[in-house]
């Protein structure tokens, strides 16, 4: 998911810091209440389930359905039944790609039906990842109007509906109520002592680990109970100690923490995928000093993280013009270098996870370097710069 979800300076605190921003949650820690998978985490069985389940307390996972008009997850049917199987709370999720009304309704409908055939439960939520570029040059007025469309229609087919997005993103590029809302805000971006505890959900790392299963997971604390009512559900953390255990060491990270205050050097030269505005301050809300269409050459000499959002500087003749790469957990997401690359062609059978190890990357460098997240829909015959 972020979405939103690639390689960037990330300022992350550790567990004490934590701790502070928790506040008066019934924890002092982040809980792994919820686990989301997709196609990237490949199959995964009942046993990894139960493992999350006693060992982690994992009660819910939210399972990729569906990406856009046409793509289905083909792990969806798999996940969905060896969650149950492991007495869990199974939900599903849409990645976006609509940009209108239409098209959200036309996704809807295709992610409702994609839903039905894979055993999505009714009563299920089906939530709307929206972290795509397609919303990103929407007005945030357009994308409540599409979000609103999309979350109607997906109750038609009998399932609860929800939105999940970037914390940047949230009330910013879209609106998002209390007591609604899955937001994905990892340690780096201090707001209040509480993370989203208004919200449904608070996604809080992508990148954790559980004993008997590969790689890093994206898990989240549940603010409510939306991801887990509605449904049957029998589960039982069997292992309260591992739980205790395992949730404290994955809270225990110990992140560096980057210079997002300050600018460090990063001359390089850029090729813009879409249009860019350029800004005079390293602000969204400062003044625009040119819309740089796609394909324009942009040479920059530093770069900065500032809030929430990843920028270069670009020398210009009368001083400096600012451009965003993208939300900080979403670097070089509008942008690309110039460099020269090597390229891997994507064949059947392959995913982020299996094309990052063969080429020595992790998943979100991998995704990053080729303006896509690990969310994003690969396919045979696509080509990716690994190097």
């Amino acid at each position: 998911m972020i979405e939103h979800k690639l390689k960037a300076l990330i300022l992350m605190v550790g567990a004490i810091f934590m701790a502070f921003l928790m506040g008066n949650t019934t924890s002092h820690a982040a809980r792994m209440d919820m686990v989301d998978v997709s196609n990237n985490n490949g199959y995964m069985s009942t046993a990894e389930y139960v493992s999350m389940r006693n060992e982690f307390g994992v009660k819910a996972v939210t399972v990729k359905i569906s990406e856009g008009g046409t793509y289905k997850d083909p792990y969806a049917a798999s996940n969905i039944a060896n969650v149950q199987a492991a007495g869990m709370y199974i939900n599903g999720y849409h990645f976006a790609h609509y940009a209108t009304k239409a098209q959200a309704i036309a996704e809807a409908d295709f992610a409702g039906r994609t839903a039905k055939l894979a055993g999505l439960p009714v009563g299920a939520v089906l939530a709307t990842d929206v972290e795509a570029e397609e919303q990103n040059y929407q007005s945030r007025a357009t994308n409540d109007v599409n979000n609103k469309a999309f979350m109607q229609e997906i109750q038609k087919f009998g399932y609860r509906a929800d939105i999940y997005t970037s914390g940047s993103w949230a009330n910013n590029k879209m609106t998002i109520k209390g007591k609604t809302g899955w937001i994905a805000a990892y340690p780096y971006v201090v707001s209040g002592k509480n993370w989203y505890s208004n919200n449904h959900a608070w996604q809080w790392s992508s990148t954790a680990r559980f004993r008997i299963s590969y790689g890093g997971f994206d898990v989240s604390q549940l603010n409510s109970n939306y991801y887990t009512a509605g449904q049957k559900s029998t589960v039982k953390p069997t292992n309260k100690g591992a739980v205790k255990a395992n949730n404290k060491k994955a809270n225990k990270h110990t992140y560096k923490q980057s210079a997002s205050s300050k600018w460090i050097k990063e001359a390089k030269t850029y090729t813009l995928k879409t249009a860019v505005k350029l800004h005079t301050s390293t602000s969204t809300s400062s003044n625009t000093i040119a819309i740089l269409p796609a394909g324009t050459t942009v040479k920059t000499d530093q770069a900065i993280i500032k809030g929430g959002y990843r920028w270069v500087r670009q020398p210009r003749l009368n001083g400096y013009g600012y451009l965003v790469t993208g939300p900080t957990s979403n670097t070089l997401k509008y942008v690309k270098s110039g460099a020269a690359h090597t390229y891997y062609t994507v064949k059947y059978g392959d995913s982020w996870w299996s094309i990052a190890q063969r080429n020595g990357l992790s998943m979100n460098a991998l995704a990053s370097q080729n303006g896509k997240t690990i969310h994003t829909t690969i396919y045979p015959g696509q080509r990716l710069v690994v190097r």
